[in-house]
């Protein structure tokens, strides 16, 4: 019997056979149920015995994903709203080809200058996710302030701005980047009156 660590829930199609296992032998560990294919490159581990965590499950459906905006700010405590989807961000020129009932995921596509800018990665375990930081995922919420709600972006920043650990030099680098100083400007001057 093949032994997977139980304290990694996913494993990639490549990852299984840098560990020595064939494409036949990973059929093998499909068929007596210890994993089970998720999509074209991704298998889930039957044998996992950690946390449950909703970011780690969106990053196996979404792997090239970025966990953004309301998720982010959840996970930022820059927000009481508790979203009932999980927000990925997907390079525009990428495709999902699977998503699964549960967690809901919502797919956002950003320009590879939006993509690229304010990434990383959390690892919990022998699992990771990527999310964009603090100070990208407040200036998308205000970018996408449309979308999500004039009081849930004012409450996103307003418990930005209460942080110790708050770098606004950094929140202007990437809202001049992204072009929306201007409108970060205006809340600030809002809020700060």
């Amino acid at each position: 019997m093949i032994v997977l660590d139980e304290n990694q829930k996913y494993y990639t199609t490549n990852e299984l056979k840098d560990m020595g296992y064939s494409y036949y032998k990973i059929g093998q560990m499909e068929e007596r149920g210890q994993l089970h294919r998720i999509n074209r490159a991704t298998y889930e581990n039957l044998d996992y015995n950690g946390d449950e965590n909703d970011f780690i499950n969106a990053a196996a459906y979404a792997p090239d994903g970025v966990i953004c905006l309301m998720s982010a700010a959840r996970y930022y405590e820059l927000t009481n709203f508790l979203p009932d989807v999980i927000n990925v961000a997907i390079d525009r020129k990428k495709k999902v080809s699977t998503l699964p009932d549960w967690p809901q995921i919502k797919i956002f596509y950003f320009a590879p200058s939006r993509m690229g800018t304010g990434v990383m990665e959390i690892t919990e375990g022998g699992n990771s996710f990527h999310i964009f930081d603090i100070e990208k995922t407040v200036v998308d919420i205000i970018y996408y302030r449309n979308k999500i709600g004039i009081e849930e972006t004012s409450e996103v920043l307003r418990n930005y701005l209460k942080r110790k650990d708050r770098q606004i030099d950094r929140l202007y680098t990437y809202a001049k980047i992204l072009r929306c100083e201007t409108i970060l400007r205006t809340y600030l001057e809002v809020l700060v009156s």
